[in-house]
């Protein structure tokens, strides 16, 4: 409301209107504004992140390794997880190298999508699954659990981390910064394999 003769604003209200002091405002100001370039940030983070992944996959010893992670991960587990461990130890020790290389082969795959921005959303939906497969069998779904525990596993904070990219990505719509956009410029039928949204109308928050 206007300030009477005489009466100011409080120092709050100078804060909080347009060009004052509040450090926060100015920090959620500089976030909005480069919110193009912070998210495809994340991405290719995110992607270098699984490509270390998969490389590593591809180490030596780590297939002659691989049938006693399963193994090492369905101990102490509880009685009805047992025949799942059991499972997948007799699957690890039948073919240990067709396991280890096709997990790295996908994250490798993974990462690239990520790095350039291509079929992201295939990309991200493929990868939450990965990740909860090698948080199920590997990592024994973080378990077991007791009064030792100290966390959960890392595969499943990754599946979520690919939920939130789900989210920007139906949030805000093709990436500037993305192979799929490119693409969809010259076939726009490709936003069905790359954006979790609706037809893309170029007048979305990324095109601004």
């Amino acid at each position: 409301m206007p300030w009477g003769e005489g009466v100011g604003p409080t120092t709050e209200e100078q804060t909080r209107a347009p060009g004052g002091r509040d450090p926060q405002a100015r920090l959620d100001s500089w976030i909005y504004r480069n919110r193009e370039g912070l998210k495809s940030f994340l991405r290719v983070a995110f992607g270098l992140v699984w490509g270390i992944d998969g490389a590593f996959k591809f180490a030596p010893g780590l297939v002659d390794a691989f049938p006693g992670m399963v193994q090492d991960a369905g101990a102490g587990q509880p009685a009805w997880l047992q025949g799942w461990f059991s499972f997948w130890g007799a699957q690890a020790s039948q073919n240990p190298a067709f396991w280890v290389y096709s997990t790295g082969a996908l994250e490798l795959a993974v990462a690239a999508a990520l790095l350039l921005g291509f079929a992201r959303k295939i990309a991200y939906g493929g990868g939450a699954i990965l990740s909860l497969f090698i948080w199920a069998v590997p990592e024994g779904f973080g378990g077991p659990y007791g009064p030792g525990s100290t966390d959960i596993g890392t595969g499943v904070i990754y599946a979520f981390a690919f939920l939130l990219l789900m989210i920007v990505n139906a949030t805000y719509g093709p990436s500037r910064y993305s192979l799929d956009r490119l693409i969809e410029r010259r076939w726009p039928a490709w936003q069905r394999i790359a954006e979790i949204r609706g037809p893309w109308t170029g007048r979305g928050p990324d095109e601004r």
